[in-house]
């Protein structure tokens, strides 16, 4: 679909292209006083800014050929005005070729790009489970970076021993380094949640770990979700956006978690506390990253999350997130300035 989307859209410039130059040689025949045969170019120049290299070469062939032929209503065959016109015509072509294969090029090396990109993502954060065990799950992720969709946003959900564990966070920074170090944590969390009874000794191993790895000046938050088989929730929030429960009752408010006084984050030695509460079958619990409140409009208006979780009570998880992401694109014109991570649960009844 991308690919027939893409061609079309490649067709409709070419044609664009033509009509340039057909209208430029109407209009150098209509008014007999002025010679635009040189103009001609600009429809080649155009081409090679806008469509492949072969579709240049053909658009460069018809203006110089037009520029030739261009005697028979300039009525200057031979002269040096012809000459020169017909010398700018061919020298525009070859220069709208040259420019067209130097974007070709390009494109093709950030598409090679972006592929390496989106697998080193793919490994980074695997697929979650639709459902561990009464908790069903659903993840996106929306990359600000339009070339490659890469960053240090990250989450994670496993099962262990001491119930279904959870993690969202976000790494400081952009790019390889940043997706290194988030696979690092998310490698420490799979090992750490399964063998640690402690969410708060999750957490300290995870904080060894990036304080052996991390620069002086890099960090992550996170915040970490422990769900119980008995409908109790354990939130250990590091320096990260503390959770948002939105109740199944019509009408009820959402609620953004109490999950204590801030602490440091990662890397930076913080002494965590566990806060504990529960929740109900059929309540949806959000984790997010900061990219979500701090998109703005083209107003400055941060987007506010309580206000638009009502977009997260219908429908499936992925139907919700879908209009959420929706929503969320809406706010900032398409254009956002910082990753976004989001993972949606929701606790099913102890029969589903």
């Amino acid at each position: 679909m991308d690919a027939d989307r893409a061609g079309t859209r490649d067709a409709l410039l070419w044609a664009m292209c033509w009509l340039v130059l057909i209208g430029t040689i109407v209009i150098d025949a209509a008014i007999p006083t002025v010679a635009l045969s040189g103009s001609y170019g600009l429809a080649a120049v155009l081409a090679g800014a806008l469509v492949t290299v072969r579709r240049t070469v053909v658009t460069g062939t018809a203006v110089v050929a037009a520029s030739a032929m261009s005697f028979s209503w300039n009525d200057n065959l031979g002269s040096l005005e012809w000459g020169l016109r017909l010398v700018v015509a061919a020298a525009l072509s070859a220069t709208a070729v040259a420019i067209a294969a130097s974007r070709q090029r390009r494109e093709r090396r950030i598409a090679r790009m972006t592929l390496i990109a989106e697998t080193a993502q793919r490994a980074v954060l695997r697929a979650l489970p639709t459902a561990v065990r009464d908790v069903g799950f659903a993840a996106r992720y929306v990359s600000a970076a339009e070339e490659a969709r890469i960053g240090g946003d990250l989450y994670e959900v496993v099962s262990t021993p001491y119930g279904t564990r959870a993690i969202v966070g976000d790494v400081k920074g952009k790019g390889l380094d940043a997706v290194q170090l988030a696979a690092t944590v998310l490698g420490a969390f799979r090992r750490a949640a399964g063998s640690t009874p402690d969410l708060t000794g999750v957490a300290r191993e995870l904080d060894l770990v990036v304080t052996s790895v991390a620069g002086l000046e890099d960090f992550v938050t996170a915040v970490l979700v422990e769900f119980g088989l008995d409908g109790s929730l354990a939130v250990v929030n590091i320096a990260h956006l503390p959770p948002l429960l939105i109740h199944p009752a019509c009408g009820a408010l959402p609620q953004v978690l109490d999950t204590g006084d801030p602490v440091p984050p990662l890397g930076l030695h913080p002494q965590p506390t566990l806060v504990r509460t529960t929740w109900a079958p059929g309540t949806r619990l959000l984790l997010y990253t900061d990219g979500t409140t701090e998109s703005r409009d083209n107003q400055g208006r941060f987007f506010e999350v309580t206000a638009h979780a009502g977009l997260l009570s219908q429908g499936t998880l992925e139907q919700a997130l879908d209009r959420w992401v929706s929503a969320l694109t809406h706010h900032v014109g398409h254009q956002f300035t910082d990753d976004v991570a989001l993972v949606l649960a929701e606790r099913r009844s102890d029969h589903t």
